[in-house]
């Protein structure tokens, strides 16, 4: 079982990682499709998801005993999310309604995170 969730986290994350850098490609090949406009940015926030859901699969990842194992990955995930969107709106190319309240919500659970992920190691620095 070991072994199956290895290979499973690591083609997941390898997938999350090619769609972040090239998503038209990943698509092309998994599709047989093209994609263009903003299903490439959409793509890449898939990819985000995938390298987390990797990453939080990922056997023995926190063998400190941490709780939460899966604070890492969400952290991981927001931190891309907002990097992106916010580089997004900046370019102002793709801007919908709901681009900035994106941003401002993974922005907001982005430091809410790091907060528990920074209060988890000194915890564990002081034991």
């Amino acid at each position: 079982m070991n072994r199956l969730l290895t290979f499973t986290a690591a083609i997941e994350g390898a997938t999350g990682l090619a769609l972040m850098a090239v998503p038209s490609v990943v698509v092309r090949l998994l599709l047989g499709g093209e994609i263009s406009g903003a299903s490439i940015p959409l793509g890449r926030v898939a990819g985000f998801g995938l390298l987390s859901l990797g990453m939080a699969c990922w056997p023995g990842r926190d063998p400190t005993g941490n709780r939460a194992p899966a604070l890492q990955p969400m952290l991981t995930y927001n931190s891309l999310a907002t990097l992106y969107l916010l580089r997004l709106g900046i370019g102002g190319k793709w801007v919908g309604p709901l681009l900035w309240p994106a941003v401002a919500l993974h922005g907001i659970l982005l430091l809410l995170l790091a907060r528990q992920w920074r209060l988890g190691n000194t915890k564990r620095s002081q034991l």
